[in-house]
């Protein structure tokens, strides 16, 4: 199994216009079920007891996280609450209300120490090969160099 991707031209002016870069192609969602079928043919629990525990978990997740918990998963890595938020002009200024504009999750990867050197990786991709997606137009021979799409980098 690979990551697959497909080559963009980035088409933003600036120094990055013109440039090629990769994008992760995604063929689909699993969902809990799905995850539990696997996870059933992998242990001794069923199917039930999987979603049981998955559905409870993402209960105390939400729970621990909007009491102000970083929740770390072994193996995982951790979750936490984050606050996008405008500035005010001073601190007595400063209103939740008016400021803030949003409650996002942020969630970093558990990372482990490499056996010899001072390089860190993160678990979750470890081993991560990568295949370029077959069925997609791009020409590698001409650079394009009109910006008439919009597109980022």
């Amino acid at each position: 199994m690979a990551v697959n991707y497909k080559l963009y031209q980035c088409k933003r002016a600036g120094k990055f216009n013109g440039k090629w870069y990769a994008r992760a192609v995604h063929n689909g969602v699993i969902g809990t079920d799905e995850l539990a079928e696997i996870m059933q043919r992998n242990c001794t629990l069923k199917k039930s007891d999987i979603k049981a525990v998955l559905t409870e978990l993402v209960e105390v997740l939400q729970d621990e996280l909007q009491n102000s918990k970083r929740v770390r998963l072994d193996g995982l890595g951790s979750f936490k609450l984050g606050i996008s938020s405008s500035a005010a002009e001073t601190a007595k200024d400063y209103s939740p209300v008016k400021h803030v504009r949003g409650v996002h999750v942020l969630f970093m990867p558990e990372s482990k120490a490499d056996a010899g050197s001072r390089k860190r990786s993160k678990v979750l991709v470890n081993g991560t090969r990568l295949a370029e997606l077959t069925n997609y137009n791009v020409d590698k021979t001409v650079a394009e160099a009109s910006g008439e799409e919009e597109g980022g980098h």
